[in-house]
């Protein structure tokens, strides 16, 4: 079939040109719809997306719309990557909560930054989500936008609508860990159950081997490097290296490694999400000597090279030259697997990824309902989650604080309260007392204001 696929949030260059990319490649003669509020957003992708489908002469058919209902009708499949404020509205989140203290490598799934973004997020796509309803019932629905559960559980509460959500972080984890077992990824069996950011590994076979014995040795000898590290820099009296450096790019990701020790089962996807969600541990950013967020895996830098790749977009875009092959090349990424899921689906050729999905029973000792990201399978019938051991008590203790704290951000947002938001700002944890929760949501709420109508 001639598949009408929907990309909402187009304005977000990469993953369009990620998808179009693939769609090209594919030689499918397939309609693709890009949606954007922002006029100059959604310029740059189209102008992008029609060189690159003319350079190619691809089969596909090219629309855009600022306003997504006039091309909802008729869609196959929907995606949604919808960022509201974009950049801009993501440094205010961190920015404001560096003011106490709160030091954010990421701040966009959990912690007060990834409360803040859920406030604005979840309104924006439960919107969406009426509206694939109303106008295409029937089509596939797709998210890839943040934060991943409470987003996805406050479409699932208000609309009923049938949203996954996709994150390739998982599954670049499982490649992360056949390449330090050094075996082929296709010898690597596993379980795992978690949330979107902390999805924990709790058995990991080789041909049906157990390797957690081995990959526990692999961590105490990374976690004793590590320590050498800061030894040798601290008695030095100079800083460690900064993110990208030896200390890290080698070794890994340290605070995963202790995980696997402390908790038997190792976390996904790497110390730069996994540490968001044990504030307690990492009180003013402190990481191995360094900061998170600052000289460690630096936010601005983030923001920066986001700037510079949409300015890099932009200006290719304008250009009367051709593009560069890399825009032909196949691309890595978050969109990386969704055009692969929908062919799965439509020729009933069985795939197996990571997907977002309400918990029905596939994480046995995850509370019912709630968005669990574990192993499924793509097939003529659909998206199936596929059952999972349950977890050690120690992670799903984690994970079970982790829901509860979804819970109340999805009710803060949907009911517009400040009272269940300083609520979620106290069960995340970040905030050192209620005084400091009540001032930060204050002054979030005050930065993030033309983003909310509340």
């Amino acid at each position: 079939m001639i598949e009408k696929i929907v990309l909402v949030g187009a304005g977000s260059a990469m993953f369009t040109i990620g998808v179009v990319s693939d769609l090209v490649q594919s030689g499918r003669p397939d309609e693709l719809a890009l949606v954007d509020i922002n006029p100059t957003a959604l310029e740059t992708a189209e102008k992008l997306c029609r060189k690159m489908i003319a350079a190619k002469d691809a089969p596909i058919k090219l629309s855009t719309a600022l306003d997504r209902r006039t091309v909802l009708p008729g869609a196959t499949a929907v995606i949604s990557v919808i960022g509201v404020g974009g950049r801009r509205a993501w440094e205010q989140d961190v920015f404001q909560a560096r003011k106490y203290g709160i030091f954010m490598p990421v701040g966009d799934t959990a912690g007060a930054c990834g409360t803040s973004r859920a406030l604005r997020m979840i309104p924006a796509v439960v919107n969406l989500a009426q509206d694939v309803l109303d106008l295409c019932p029937d089509a596939l629905f797709f998210n890839y936008a943040n934060p991943m559960s409470p987003i996805c559980r406050a479409v699932h509460k208000a609309t009923g609508a049938e949203i996954v959500g996709l994150c390739t972080g998982t599954w670049d984890t499982v490649h992360y860990l056949a390449k330090t077992l050094q075996v082929p990824f296709e010898d690597l069996s596993y379980n795992a159950a978690g949330i979107n950011h902390l999805t924990w590994f709790n058995e990991i076979r080789v041909k049906g081997k157990d390797a957690l014995p081995k990959l526990k040795d692999h961590a105490k000898e990374t976690l004793a490097n590590v320590q050498r590290l800061y030894t040798e820099f601290r008695a030095n009296g100079t800083p460690l290296p900064n993110n990208g450096s030896a200390f890290n790019s080698s070794l890994g990701s340290p605070f995963a490694w202790q995980c696997l020790l402390w908790f038997e089962a190792f976390p996904s996807p790497e110390d730069r999400h996994i540490t968001e969600f044990f504030p307690q541990l990492f009180r003013d950013g402190s990481y191995y000597g360094k900061k998170l967020g600052v000289d460690e895996f630096s936010f601005e830098r983030t923001i920066e090279i986001g700037d510079e790749i949409f300015a890099k977009m932009r200006a290719d875009a304008l250009s009367p030259k051709p593009l560069s092959k890399n825009y032909f090349e196949k691309h890595t990424g978050e969109q990386e697997q969704v055009i692969e899921i929908i062919s799965a689906i439509r020729a009933n050729q069985p795939m197996t990824f990571f997907a977002n999905l309400p918990n029905q029973g596939q994480a046995p000792n995850l509370p019912l309902d709630a968005i669990v990201e574990t192993p499924a399978i793509a097939t003529g019938n659909g998206i199936r989650a596929l059952t999972q051991k349950p977890l050690p008590s120690a992670a799903a203790g984690v994970l079970s604080g982790r829901f509860a704290w979804v819970e109340v951000v999805v009710e803060a947002a949907l009911e517009k309260s400040r009272d269940k938001f300083i609520q979620a700002l106290i069960l995340d944890g970040g905030v050192t007392s209620p005084d400091v929760a009540v001032a930060l949501a204050d002054d979030l709420l005050a930065a993030q204001q033309e983003y909310l109508n509340w």
